[in-house]
């Protein structure tokens, strides 16, 4: 395994994150602590969650991920070795009705964070998490296949200087040691950074955004921010909710696959210019011997602002070959040819 260290901190994590998010959904608790030990095992550090999760998130499995991954480091007595992340749900236009207070009054105030923090703490069975993500901005922001920004002057949302004052005390309570974000703007980190300065307050050490061979968006202003301000990428979504791995060329409906069981989500994954390019791409990691889910998270491994890559699986075969993926480096022929893929077409799954 390869590690980097995590923004301004002196924590190294693991390039490759395991993301739970199907635990307690297409996972059943045995199934993730069997994947939770074979990657501590493989040398992942790194674990990411989220109170929000499983996904597809509903009132039933509420916080069921966070559970199981509490009832894991309760089981093995590992806590020490693992770098812990979660993240606090925020103001949704989607149906959440279950999470607190509902849908519309999620946020980052002090009420919401406390209560939040508090029940992930408790799910987690641990006294603190080691690295505390706000799951996507309060404001109107493009986000989950959305580009561009639509200005809304009646938007409210916590001030920015409000948030940091509240996960300040959190970690001065102990309860959490480090802040990151999550599908957030250039600007948003920006400000974020910028505040933390100016009020000595705490600095983000991550972000949390989607990145894969078919949305590359975080290229054109992110990654600058990235590296010129040590604030890396944890790249979710790599293998595009699993449609790099080619399992879904020609129609294909694999059998208790997450866009078989759930067609309608994640429409942005479902798009003709996006088959074509993931075609294509499938194509070139054929001719060059790689199977397609360890050609797709090479790619993202190896990018220059990325600090880990989250991948995802169901299966034991699919974790395997994600975390195989640590010892691929593209050679710059290959990347000439990605690059020609992606010009011809930018950015086909947003």
């Amino acid at each position: 395994m390869k590690y980097r260290k995590l923004g301004n901190t002196n924590i190294d994590v693991s390039v490759i994150c395991l993301g739970t998010m199907t635990f307690g959904e297409q996972n059943s608790e045995a199934e993730g602590f069997e994947q939770m030990d074979y990657a501590l095992d493989r040398g992942v550090n790194f674990f990411d969650t989220a109170e929000l999760y499983a996904v597809m998130p509903r009132k039933e499995t509420y916080g069921k991920t966070e559970e199981i991954v509490g009832n894991w480091l309760k089981s093995r007595k590992k806590r020490d070795k693992i770098i812990l992340a979660s993240k606090i749900a925020s103001k949704s236009e989607d149906d959440l009705q279950w999470i607190r207070n509902g849908s519309t009054s999620l946020g980052f105030d002090r009420k919401n964070m406390d209560e939040a923090i508090n029940n992930s703490l408790k799910r987690l069975k641990t006294d603190y998490i080691d690295l505390y993500q706000l799951h996507w901005p309060e404001r109107k922001v493009p986000k989950f296949g959305v580009l561009d920004f639509k200005y809304d002057p009646k938007d409210q949302w916590t001030s920015i200087e409000e948030v940091l004052e509240n996960l300040d005390r959190l970690i001065k309570a102990g309860k959490i040691r480090y802040v990151g974000l999550s599908n957030e703007t250039p600007w948003g980190v920006m400000k974020f950074l910028q505040l933390a300065k100016e009020k000595n307050l705490p600095r983000m050490v991550s972000i949390q955004n989607v990145y894969s061979l078919v949305n590359r968006v975080f290229d054109v202003a992110n990654s600058e921010v990235s590296i010129r301000e040590n604030c890396g990428l944890l790249a979710y979504s790599p293998l595009a909710g699993g449609r790099l791995s080619g399992k879904y060329i020609g129609n294909k409906k694999p059998k208790n696959a997450r866009y078989t069981i759930w067609p309608r989500r994640f429409s942005r994954h479902h798009t003709q210019r996006g088959e074509i390019a993931i075609e294509s791409y499938f194509n070139l990691a054929k001719k060059y011997g790689y199977s397609p889910s360890l050609f797709a998270n090479a790619f993202v491994n190896n990018r220059p602002f990325v600090t880990s890559n989250i991948i995802g699986a169901t299966t034991m075969k699919q974790l395997e070959e994600n975390i195989d993926s640590i010892d691929i480096t593209l050679s710059k022929e290959i990347l000439d040819k990605i690059e020609d893929i992606h010009l011809s077409d930018p950015n086909p799954c947003v």
